[in-house]
């Protein structure tokens, strides 16, 4: 019952648009019909501000590390196996690019896949923001910089844990990273499609 408690929950908590409801708030329009069509913080600032785009990047980081939390709680007292983890971990950011309440139309997953591993694995998403701001100050495309960062994830994890510290259960957060790699860049593929066309949007 714990294990479909966390899965579930852990999509709920995904799946709240925080960049929809600033957007709605702060003009009465739907995002989603404006730039990339996402939830994200990237498209909230084009249409909202930065300072939008700001506060959704850390509500949406702040959902994926809050089920991070209550999953590695409710394991810790339920003595639940550490699949349970990796499924939330997963399930959280799909949460977020299907949102249940928005007809599954939601962001890309970054924040989220953020919020996730500053929880699981904090030093590779350090690693990985260092790429992340690398790519776009040289390229000034946010979304190539978000593909490279999610497909360096893995990596970062094992470096992590062979270089820095060990990680809690490492194997696990390792398919919990190739999962969730996989999982972002496949929401981008329409960015992927852009940038391979150079009709992406740069970074201003």
């Amino acid at each position: 019952m714990v294990p479909i408690f966390v899965i579930v929950g852990s999509y709920l908590i995904g799946s709240i648009p925080f960049g929809y409801l600033i957007v709605r708030v702060n003009s009465g329009t739907d995002v989603r019909e404006t730039g990339s069509g996402g939830t994200g913080a990237t498209n909230v600032s084009r249409r909202a501000g930065k300072l939008a785009g700001v506060m959704t990047l850390l509500l949406d980081a702040g959902k994926g590390a809050m089920a991070m939390v209550i999953a590695n709680w409710l394991r810790g007292v339920m003595l639940g196996s550490v699949w349970m983890v990796v499924a939330a971990a997963l399930l959280v950011i799909i949460g977020h690019c299907f949102p249940v309440w928005l007809g599954f139309r939601g962001g890309k997953g970054v924040a989220t896949g953020v919020g996730v591993f500053l929880v699981l694995s904090p030093f590779a998403v350090v690693l990985i923001a260092v790429l992340f701001l690398m790519i776009v100050w040289w390229q000034r495309y946010i979304s190539l910089g978000s593909i490279t960062a999610a497909a360096a994830l893995p990596l970062a994890v094992r470096c992590e844990n062979a270089f820095i510290r060990p990680v809690p259960e490492a194997a696990a957060v390792m398919i919990a990273a190739i999962g969730a790699a996989a999982l972002i860049i496949a929401m981008h593929r329409a960015n992927i499609s852009r940038l391979l066309a150079g009709t992406e949007a740069r970074f201003r």
